[in-house]
């Protein structure tokens, strides 16, 4: 009912500056030399060479440089596209990123958490809505039919390595489903992808769910 969702969604409005460090944890810091034997057996190069080589996406100088982990998150989120139809277009299989090896690809690109600003929950409630989210999924039991409800408590939430990796997992799927709805895919920019996690963690623990129902990324 419209009123659950509401009273989480005041909640969120009410906490959004005592609130403000409640956006994903920082796990341990993944280790940047496994993250380039990841950049490498993922076969990210052969698209993304250093500046002056042959590759066909951004230079790897272009992805590696200081930036936030969920400023990162996002940038992989609305690399996922181009880079299907790449794959496609070689005929190679998606490339499979668990949430460790997922920290440390984050630390090799020089993805630091200190450099995310505290969520905005607010934002993150509007980035939910305008970003069309809830056309599929389904927050607090309104909304889409896709599940797992996102109010329910999820690891995912816990770390930007965590969400990155399953995020990753999920948006081969959903872009398809997407295009097959003619939705479209949603991007996003600046402090949007963290805001939307800070907002949807603070809803999973304002939500009356056991904790055993999280499941942490493989």
């Amino acid at each position: 009912m419209r009123w659950r969702l509401a009273l989480l969604l005041v909640g969120a409005g009410a906490c959004a500056v005592a609130l403000a460090g409640g956006g994903p944890a920082a796990a341990d810091p993944g280790d940047p030399d496994k993250g380039r034997a990841v950049f490498s057996d993922k076969q990210c190069a052969r698209c993304h060479a250093p500046q002056g080589a042959s590759g066909s996406g951004p230079a790897l100088e272009a992805l590696r440089r200081p930036q936030g982990e969920m400023e990162l998150a996002g940038r992989l989120w609305n690399h996922v596209p181009g880079m299907l139809a790449a794959l496609a277009e070689g005929g190679s299989p998606w490339p499979r990123i668990g949430a460790g090896e997922m920290a440390d690809l984050m630390a090799f690109l020089q993805a630091d958490p200190a450099r995310d600003p505290a969520p905005d929950l607010v934002k993150g409630h509007l980035a939910l809505l305008r970003k069309g989210c809830l056309k599929c999924h389904r927050l607090a039991r309104e909304g889409g039919r896709v599940e797992p409800d996102l109010a329910e408590p999820r690891a995912d939430y816990d770390s930007a390595a965590a969400w990155a990796a399953a995020m990753w997992a999920h948006t081969p799927g959903m872009a398809a489903m997407a295009a097959q709805r003619g939705i479209p895919y949603p991007r996003f920019s600046g402090d949007e992808m963290g805001n939307l996690v800070g907002f949807l963690k603070h809803v999973a623990g304002a939500t009356p769910q056991r904790r055993t129902q999280a499941r942490p990324s493989q």
